[in-house]
């Protein structure tokens, strides 16, 4: 039987890192929950061993019922039935056997029957189910809205709402409005207090809302009168078995069709309060949002390796000329960029969810015990980078995504072009990741601050300290001048003191810093395993000369020519 877990090394690769033994140290406080629960772990080895199984079970059910029901449900999709969402067969059919699995909430803790997971073998799991039908990735993951209700609602909160994921209810959060996409800020859903009912009620329109009519849906309000800012939202959490929310319409979208996107009207309905009023936006929802960037990386990995493995079995059937096209320089320099790049962005991306991993662990562990100075440093730093790649990583595997369902399209020349083959899907699957949860635009903007503080130079100079041997050196070189040059140019457009002319290099710096990160996570992958010094050389000779055409275009700019750009 196929499985989508087994048959890529990449993922066990990772999923062993050295790092790991931190990770689930710190997950699992040190194995208590072995005296109160009989699956729990009773040391790293057991604790990977069941890591290893359930990816593998994710796995199975992924490459056997998920990816086969996909082209159906694309084609079938959700429909709306008196103001509910209906799922489309295949999509019922996904949900139920992952449910019955018991891996949805998978990273909840055993006391709200969750299995404790880290992030690491979630977003896995996430990559895996992105990889047989990314739309469906949108419903089983949650949206991160269970994360949120675990960071930061009340314990009565978390104990009524959190076990009923891995009983199958899903989740959405409602954010957006017609009014008010990107710039959350402008949110006008109404919240007020029912002192008779002793509830917030909501009432008003959300729109592009991602599985809409969930059982559980977060969302943000306008709590406090008078107020137009950030300020006065707050965040609530509404049960579909109120009654009180009518599906208006779903959206006809280009892709992932399988994951319904509704335009909701709330009418007095009952909510319940997360966290503290006025916190909404400032931290609730910029936590949310974080997770949910993080799931979005791990859902375009999950395409470009479907679209790669798509594009390598044509490439290897289709014949011209007398031979298989995959014998063809042109088309094999185009497989072996796209799997050198879904390599790197994976690297990337597991790097980004250990430094999650490590941070949310102590947080948790502080709520328990205060933490010791060396501790709180360490704290600290993983929040630090972890903040700094989430914007990273989703820029970086959204845009690569696109690019690499372009070229498995491209190398099925007219066939990629018509709905036989699975690639026309992911095409349009691929092209809502640098879209929602913040455009790449937005990550930019997110991002640059990682440039322009020194965060992402100094990493660089950390990873330049890791051991590697002799036969790697060569790569270590390359890369320290690469970050010369990138220091170089940062320090120039900072100097210059103008914010316009950072903002409109932004791209071009956060690039030449991901490029850099990356070529040094593939040597670290080369240092544990010979196999991918090739790729670490590949990766890097690309990194030089992308990198060279960004700096010598930053070099060669002038100030004054920012106004050429200006749209008149």
């Amino acid at each position: 039987m196929a499985n989508f877990y087994t048959d890529n090394k990449d993922l066990r690769f990772h999923l062993n890192h050295p790092v790991m033994r931190k990770v689930v140290r710190l997950k699992e406080m040190d194995y208590r929950d072995r005296n109160q629960y009989d699956w729990a772990p009773h040391d790293y080895e057991d604790a990977m061993d069941n890591y290893d199984r359930v990816l593998e079970i994710i796995g199975s059910i992924c490459a056997d019922v998920i990816a086969p029901n996909a082209e159906d449900v694309d084609h079938e999709g959700p429909e709306v039935v008196d103001g509910r969402v209906r799922y489309a067969h295949g999509t019922q059919e996904n949900h139920e056997a992952l449910t019955k699995a018991g891996v949805i909430g998978m990273n909840f803790p055993r006391r709200y029957d969750g299995l404790n997971f880290p992030m690491v073998p979630y977003v896995m799991a996430a990559e895996l189910v992105s990889r047989a039908d990314a739309g469906f990735a949108n419903i089983w993951g949650l949206q991160d809205c269970g994360e949120t209700i675990l960071e930061f609602a009340s314990e009565e909160l978390k104990e009524e709402f959190l076990p009923r994921f891995n009983r199958g209810a899903t989740a959405a959060m409602a954010l957006t409005e017609p009014d008010a996409g990107s710039d959350l800020q402008a949110v006008q859903l109404k919240a007020h207090y029912d002192e008779t009912r002793s509830t917030w009620m909501l009432n008003g329109v959300k729109r592009f809302i991602t599985n809409g009519d969930a059982e559980i849906s977060l969302v943000l309000a306008r709590s406090e009168e008078g107020t137009t800012d950030g300020r006065g939202l707050s965040l609530f959490v509404y049960d579909k078995a109120e009654g009180a929310v009518t599906v208006r319409r779903i959206e006809n979208k280009m892709g992932i069709k399988s994951s319904p996107t509704c335009e909701l009207v709330f009418r007095n309905a009952p909510a319940r309060l997360i966290g503290e009023r006025r916190m909404g936006l400032i931290k609730y929802v910029m936590s949310l949002m974080n997770d949910a960037r993080l799931g979005v990386g791990a859902q375009a990995v999950g395409i470009a390796q479907a679209a790669y493995e798509e594009a390598r079995k044509y490439a290897s059937e289709r014949k011209q000329f007398g031979k298989t096209i995959d014998q063809f320089p042109a088309v094999y320099e185009m497989l072996t960029r796209m799997r050198v790049r879904i390599e790197a962005m994976r690297s990337l991306l597991y790097e980004t969810a250990r430094f999650v991993d490590i941070y949310k662990a102590w947080s948790f562990i502080s709520e328990e015990r205060k933490l010791e100075k060396e501790e709180r440093n360490d704290l600290k730093t993983n929040t630090r980078l972890a903040d700094i790649y989430t914007p990273m990583v989703k820029l970086i595997s959204s845009e690569w995504c696109n690019s690499i369902a372009y070229d498995a399209v491209q190398i099925h020349g007219g066939a990629g072009f018509i709905k036989d083959f699975p690639v026309e899907r992911l095409y349009r699957d691929a092209r809502i990741t640098s879209i929602y949860e913040g455009t790449s635009q937005l990550q930019v903007v997110a991002a640059i601050r990682g440039v322009t503080t020194g965060v992402y130079l100094a990493q660089m100079r950390e990873y330049e300290k890791t051991e590697l041997r002799p036969e790697l050196e060569h790569l270590r070189k390359m890369l320290i001048t690469l970050t010369d040059d990138y220091e170089k140019r940062v320090a120039e457009v900072v100097a210059a003191g103008n914010s316009e002319l950072t903002d409109f290099h932004a791209r071009r710096m956060v690039e030449m810093a991901a490029n850099i990160i990356m070529g040094h996570l593939l040597l670290h992958d080369a240092q544990r395993d010979t196999v991918r010094a090739a790729s670490a050389e590949l990766f890097v000779s690309m990194a030089v000369s992308e990198n060279s055409t960004r700096s010598g275009y930053i070099a060669g700019f002038e100030e004054k020519e920012l106004g050429l750009f200006k749209v008149n």
